[in-house]
């Protein structure tokens, strides 16, 4: 049994909405949400492109990737802080506008040293954005649909794998790879402006302070929550990251047929996006344990199916079916995280991205030292186990606290 505290947010105004203003709501959320997974993911379908472009390797486009994860990583927990005392419609507008300008600047960088300081720089606002908006979505969502409503945000994400990416892939390949990241802009700037119109004043949480968030922060659920993401979705990231190469290297297909890899990929996010809200409303935490397992054995099966254009395909959708593990984890940090939700929302994004950066750097590291493309299977299905390791220690945690409740309440 998970001992947690749910997160029920309301306000008047919450309770006021129709339906049609809710449906509103969640799509400009969304479209923000689309805006971020198009420009995370832009880059690795993008790899072949910009290595030609920018005369670099793609391990060095890897880093790229990095760069951007390592600013959601920096950005989610220190802006969470310092718009803790914001409204949180001011902070989300003022969240798409910071990203629109970092994805400008990515579009225009001239040079690979200065994509890595713009790419770090959009990512900044990446993971504040998420943690906000999943809050928002439950303040204005029934208690028991809390699983649905962050998975709906979350939906963005696994709608540009699915589309997003395969034509941000296209588009560099027929025009250039820098309209992706001006295009991105454009999507924020229309996002900034749905939310100004459609989001009321007053759907906010009690008012939060810089610094009960971070002593409320420091409980070892949480951690062991952001360590599942961190370390336990580094596995889809080692594979997706190089997929392109690996398809054109191992699979031996042609270019045009990368946008398709990128798509199975976003088919197994939105499918397993909608299953992560159904098992969290069901299950709870536990059903981060089914998740991980069924991803280290399609992760250890990948270097197999990579030899071949309907099974690559096939093993793109079942390693993509792991976006299950965002709304699980998502709902799970909100609560335990007690008086710090903006924080705790927000840093369930910067763990992820965590995963981002250290998936295709360890995925890297395997080719460079010349165990081939595939070699990004067993790396993932090496991180997954040690996703369920951590898992394991956050139940045994909860088991703990139950038992501490149970003692203190006999009659429960």
């Amino acid at each position: 049994m998970d001992v947690a505290t749910p997160l029920v947010s309301s306000s008047s105004v919450a309770e006021a909405l129709t339906p049609r203003q809710i449906g509103l709501i969640l799509f400009a959320l969304t479209l923000g949400g689309f805006a971020i997974g198009t420009s995370e993911f832009a880059s690795m379908g993008l790899m072949p492109n910009m290595v030609a472009s920018l005369g670099v390797t793609e391990p060095q486009v890897g880093h790229l990737i990095s760069a951007y994860a390592l600013g959601v990583v920096v950005g989610a927990p220190l802006l969470a802080i310092l718009g803790a005392g914001w409204k949180r419609k001011t902070l989300l507008l003022a969240l798409m506008g910071f990203y629109a300008l970092g994805n400008l600047a990515s579009a225009l960088g001239p040079t690979y040293e200065s994509l890595l300081v713009f790419r770090f720089i959009a990512g900044l606002p990446h993971g504040a954005y998420f943690g906000v908006a999943a809050l928002t979505a439950v303040a204005i969502s029934p208690p028991n649909k809390r699983g649905r409503a962050i998975s709906l945000v979350m939906l963005g994400l696994t709608l540009a794998i699915l589309i997003g990416n395969p034509l941000a892939t296209w588009l560099g390949q027929v025009i250039d790879w820098r309209w992706v990241f001006a295009f991105v802009a454009l999507i924020a700037l229309a996002t900034a402006t749905l939310l100004a119109i459609w989001l009321p004043r007053g759907i906010d949480g009690a008012k939060a302070h810089p610094l009960d968030e971070l002593r409320a922060f420091h409980r070892l659920p949480v951690w062991q929550a952001l360590g599942i993401g961190a370390i336990g979705f580094a596995g889809m990231f080692a594979v997706f990251s190089y997929l392109a190469p690996t398809m054109l290297q191992v699979t031996r297909v042609a270019p045009a047929w990368i946008p398709l890899g990128l798509a199975g990929f976003g088919v197994g996010g939105v499918i397993g996006n909608f299953v992560g809200g159904w098992l969290f409303d069901r299950v709870q935490l536990r059903g981060a344990w089914i998740v991980l397992v069924w991803a280290t054995a399609m992760l250890l099966l990948f270097p197999l199916m990579a030899q071949t254009l309907p099974t690559i395909l096939l093993a793109t959708v079942g390693i993509g079916l792991m976006g299950a593990l965002g709304p699980i984890l998502q709902s799970h940090l909100m609560d335990v995280a007690g008086d710090a939700q903006t924080l705790a929302a927000a840093s369930h994004h910067a763990a992820f991205n965590t995963a981002n950066a250290l998936g295709p750097w360890l995925g890297g590291m395997a080719i460079t030292a010349g165990l081939g493309w595939t070699s990004t299977g067993y790396v993932g299905a090496a991180m997954a186990v040690a996703g369920l390791l951590i898992y394991a220690g956050a139940r045994q945690t909860l088991r703990a606290r139950y038992a501490t409740v149970e003692a203190a309440c006999p009659s429960r």
